[in-house]
């Protein structure tokens, strides 16, 4: 696999071939996959834990009431959301994709799963967005670290995916070790591991594509 030297000097060239913008970049991570026939089902939806903290951390709504609600509160969770509040979703259907689409992660208290699946099961499934069930006496803090600071990798059908791996804000060695670990983490995925990724390429949101300069066989 590639190491984090080569993956920081695609990064450091990434950041240097692009001119600078007004607004912050995120820097990005492509991997095109060979050798697996997409057609017989393959498919990948992994939550993947990053080594190094984003500047700008992924957005988790906790889906609880009671103690746990009030934890989640008071943890600062991005937006928490009781059992009737869910309830109130049912009857409007563009509004609760205006909520899914708002939070990347969702965690739920094990006692409202079932009315989870009910109300937003249709909506959440199809996005590889169910909630992560907690149980009551969790620490919720530590959960939101935890996701706080992952990302989501998904394929479907495709032998492509593309996922964040941090801002151009970050240092060149901290983004190579959170791409790493999301290549690591593809690869234990993969049928053949290693040998079903042909490209690794990375890119600042619009800048020119860097290839990795030894292609995969």
């Amino acid at each position: 696999m590639i190491n984090e030297s080569e993956l920081a000097k695609m990064i450091k060239e990434a950041k240097t071939v692009d001119k600078e913008r007004k607004f912050r970049q995120s820097v990005e991570m492509y991997v095109i996959l060979k050798d697996i026939d997409v057609k017989k089902g393959f498919a990948m939806n992994e939550t993947i834990q990053l080594p190094k903290k984003l500047s700008s951390p992924t957005t988790v709504c906790i889906m609880a009431g009671g103690d746990m609600g009030l934890k989640a509160k008071s943890a600062n969770a991005d937006r928490v959301i009781s059992g009737d509040e869910i309830n109130a979703l049912a009857a409007n259907k563009r509004e609760a994709r205006k909520f899914i689409n708002n939070y990347d992660f969702f965690l739920a208290d094990t006692q409202l799963m079932t009315t989870v699946g009910k109300v937003l099961g249709q909506l959440l499934g199809p996005r590889g967005k169910m909630p992560v069930p907690v149980p009551f006496n969790a620490p919720i803090e530590s959960f939101l670290d935890r996701f706080r600071s992952s990302i989501r990798v998904k394929v479907k059908n495709s032998l492509s995916l593309s996922c964040k791996i941090g801002d151009e804000s970050m240092d060149d060695a901290d983004l190579a070790a959170n791409a790493h670990a999301i290549l690591s983490a593809i690869e234990k995925k993969l049928p053949n591991g290693e040998r079903n990724i042909r490209k690794i390429v990375i890119k600042t949101s619009m800048g020119k594509p860097i290839k990795q300069a030894q292609q995969m066989k």
